[in-house]
């Protein structure tokens, strides 16, 4: 699925299947001390993904540690992005010469629960779900706020900062894309500064899955 969003050079790597033979680095092993099994199985698949990426671009296995916020520290000259969820675990990976960040999202493509909708979102995005209307292949709300994950993600790299739900503005087309409009002042990047972002989604097997690429 995620080869399809971001094709080279991207390398995207996913697995359904929790990769349970991984060799994690001792600082890998360390921030697993207290986890329970489920937080476990999903970082180590999600680094197996990761690592599968990087061979494919030339690049030794090393750890990915989470930064203060919990974002993937990526080696030297890369850029990438990991997301699990119930079922799912991809990461992707590119070289900072053809991309300036990147950001991925995979969710169950099931309803949010109840109240979630209006916290996450703003009163035109919800007047553009009424308007996509009734699909039985995907959940509208869902991917609204699987889109806004992967902006956040594909954004937190160059602010540094977080980026709250209602400060950038999502339009979801029914084509399989989507654009991001920053409502907040953007940083400068490579020496222009970023007012949005657009992506490409898809909703398969049970998975609403976004991504960016910048």
């Amino acid at each position: 699925m995620i080869t399809r969003l971001l094709p080279a050079p991207v390398v995207a790597v996913q697995t359904r299947v929790d990769q349970s033979t991984v060799d994690l680095f001792p600082a890998e092993e360390a921030l697993l001390a207290k986890s329970v099994p489920k937080r476990r199985a999903e970082f180590t698949a999600a680094r197996w993904c990761a690592r599968q990426a990087l061979a494919a671009l030339g690049e030794p296995p090393a750890p990915i540690l989470p930064d203060e916020r919990g974002a993937p520290q990526w080696p030297t000259g890369f850029v990438g992005s990991i997301t699990h969820c119930a079922g799912y675990r991809a990461a992707a990976v590119a070289r900072s010469t053809d991309a300036h960040s990147l950001g991925i999202d995979a969710e169950p493509n099931e309803p949010l629960p109840e109240g979630v909708l209006e916290a996450v979102s703003l009163p035109e995005e919800r007047v553009m779900l009424r308007r996509l209307g009734v699909d039985r292949s995907v959940n509208w709300d869902r991917l609204l706020f699987s889109a806004k994950e992967s902006v956040y993600k594909a954004w937190y790299p160059h602010a540094r900062k977080m980026l709250g739900f209602d400060e950038a503005r999502l339009t979801i087309a029914p084509d399989g894309t989507f654009t991001a409009t920053l409502l907040v002042p953007g940083p400068i990047v490579a020496g222009q500064q970023l007012t949005g972002f657009s992506g490409s989604w898809l909703a398969e097997d049970g998975i609403v899955l976004t991504a960016i690429k910048h």
